[in-house]
């Protein structure tokens, strides 16, 4: 089969390698596609994502596809079933595990950063993690299902009110993701402050979206927002989610920041505002809850999806030399 393969740092592949076999407790699917996004960049690089990639390896863990083949013990799903795929595995044993909380598991693995992933026109996965979805979802809006299910957990860290106001500082994809989740989790004002202004345009007129460009000069209101959510992780944008905060307000800190950066905060502030300010890390239990958003049509990723490639155009993206991208998805086989 063909397959892109991280095969050092800052090198990608395309190579012909064994199509693999599903063990026991695993499903063999076909991918029809797999998203792109920046962990791909950070792995790609030498960074870590939710866990550390090993050259060599194939990535993509956004993925949807099509089972080819189950193994003996699986009876979740069957060869024909449209997919798609949670890629991370927990060990369920750590202490984090038998506390509830497997996204912070001690022993994480993951569909395409651990283990082969959708860069390839075949991956296994556990049957555990591979999830059916109806013929009314397509399979190019179901391989964004995994970063769906980021947003959906973060928000679900969040006490919500239909009466609430929420600031969304950051337009990449992920941004654009957390303004649609909370809009469909019931909170009536969800504002988005960005540097893009094609992508805040696309979301004024397409959802309805209160916009600020703050490239260009648009100010956004201090001591005004309920819910705040950073989608950049820069000191800069980090400090504005504080201050943009009213009274009582949760700031949700999901933009991924260097390791070694550092944002100041007024300690008062947190004391005089009663602030909660909280992280958000991976997406456990989430993905039920985002194949229904996106089969209801709650949320809308369609039209986020800026570029569609092949598997040798992946390398333009994790380079940088592709601009201007919004999301970009992978169709790796025809299978509409």
């Amino acid at each position: 089969m063909k397959a892109l393969v991280l095969t050092a740092i800052k090198k990608l592949k395309e190579k012909d390698v064994p199509t693999p076999s599903p063990k026991d407790d695993e499903v063999l699917i076909q991918t029809a596609y797999a998203g792109i996004c920046g962990t791909d960049r950070e792995l790609y690089n030498g960074l870590p994502g939710s866990a550390q990639a090993n050259p060599p390896i194939i990535l993509g863990h956004e993925n949807s596809g099509i089972v080819k083949e189950v193994g003996k013990n699986v009876t979740s799903v069957k060869p024909g079933d449209r997919v798609t795929v949670d890629p991370n595995i927990y060990c369920g044993q750590c202490y984090y595990c038998r506390t509830s909380r497997p996204e912070l598991c001690e022993h994480l693995s993951a569909v395409g950063v651990t283990r082969d992933g959708g860069f390839a026109e075949y991956f296994t996965a556990p049957a555990k993690v591979v999830y059916p979805i109806s013929d009314s979802l397509s399979l190019k809006a179901a391989a964004v299902t995994e970063p769906l299910s980021c947003a959906l957990h973060g928000v679900n860290l969040l006490k919500l009110h239909p009466y609430q106001k929420a600031l969304v500082i950051g337009d990449g994809f992920m941004g654009e993701l957390f303004v649609q989740t909370l809009m469909a989790m019931g909170v009536h004002q969800v504002d988005l402050a960005g540097i893009s202004e094609e992508k805040l345009k696309l979301n004024h007129d397409h959802f309805g979206v209160k916009t600020f460009n703050t490239a260009q000069g648009d100010k956004v209101p201090e001591n005004s927002y309920d819910i705040v959510v950073e989608a950049v992780g820069n000191p800069a944008t980090q400090e504005e989610a504080i201050r943009s905060t009213r009274r009582g307000a949760q700031v949700l800190m999901f933009g991924v920041a260097n390791p070694n950066s550092h944002f100041s905060i007024n300690s008062y502030e947190i004391y005089q505002k009663q602030l909660t300010i909280q992280g958000s890390f991976i997406n456990p239990y989430c993905f039920e809850d985002a194949i229904g958003l996106l089969e209801s049509g709650k949320v809308d990723v369609l039209p986020l999806i800026s570029h569609e490639l092949k598997l040798g155009e992946v390398e333009e993206f994790t380079s940088g030399k592709l601009k201007d991208v919004s999301k970009a998805v992978v169709e790796v086989n025809d299978l509409k």
